[in-house]
């Protein structure tokens, strides 16, 4: 979908992966010859966002040039903070301070374990901003029973109908999004969801359909299932 200025995303990248197990940072983990941070700026810039900025841990920058040196966007490196929404302002602040970036009106905020998102899940996030929305996220339909434990050992069976799983990217007005991430600071919201972060300064978030195919990377399992899905893909 195109956009009448750039859209840069925030790709959250500074992750151990610790319950992968021994191995590089799960960013640069290999999922069919690439690593998942490469996916994942592939689907992003298959969908319309023209650059990035990688919030990786400190000391991880010549191995992520190494691993993005022939992305298709252009990407720079900013070094996270302690919790998920301190990552996520210090990118808006890279694009801040970039004047080739700086112009733009909309942010993708990614997780890069997310790295086999569609690009037609990028696309639907960016057409519902360029139509107007403050915030959006790709949800898919939550498929398991669900049930809710009680403090007194029993259970109740919870209506998944209206239920959904959320993913990334999420898209944002840029304005929004700095302006929800600053409030949370001088309240001491802890958000782990940029949405909610938008929610508690009384925006609201359109939901578009996201992709199975989207799976996060957390446990060795998924990189089974990531592989799967990029041999499937050629």
């Amino acid at each position: 979908m195109d956009s009448p200025r750039p859209v840069v995303a925030v790709v959250v990248a500074a992750g151990a992966g610790t319950r992968l197990g021994d191995g590089p940072p799960k960013a640069l983990r290999d999922v069919g010859g690439r690593s998942l941070v490469r996916h994942s700026l592939d689907g992003l810039a298959g969908g319309g966002v023209t650059a990035a900025v990688v919030v990786i841990a400190p000391g991880e920058q010549a191995a992520f040039e190494t691993a993005l040196a022939d992305a298709p966007i252009p990407a720079g490196y900013v070094y996270g903070g302690a919790r998920r929404q301190d990552s996520v302002r210090a990118g808006l602040a890279a694009i801040a301070g970039d004047p080739k970036l700086a112009e733009c009106d909309f942010v993708l905020v990614h997780d890069a374990a997310r790295a086999l998102v569609p690009s037609a899940v990028v696309a639907g996030v960016i057409e519902a901003l360029v139509d107007g929305a403050a915030g959006c996220v790709p949800v898919i339909p939550v498929v398991d029973s669900i049930r809710r434990e009680n403090s007194d050992g029993t259970s109740d069976v919870v209506d998944r109908t209206p239920l959904r799983a959320v993913q990334t990217p999420q898209g944002f007005r840029r304005t929004v999004l700095e302006k929800a991430l600053e409030h949370a600071e001088l309240v001491g919201l802890e958000v782990t969801d940029d949405a909610t972060a938008i929610e508690a300064i009384g925006e609201s978030v359109v939901l578009v359909n996201g992709s199975r195919e989207a799976l996060k990377v957390t446990v060795p399992e998924d990189l089974v299932l990531a592989e799967a899905i990029a041999r499937s893909r050629g």
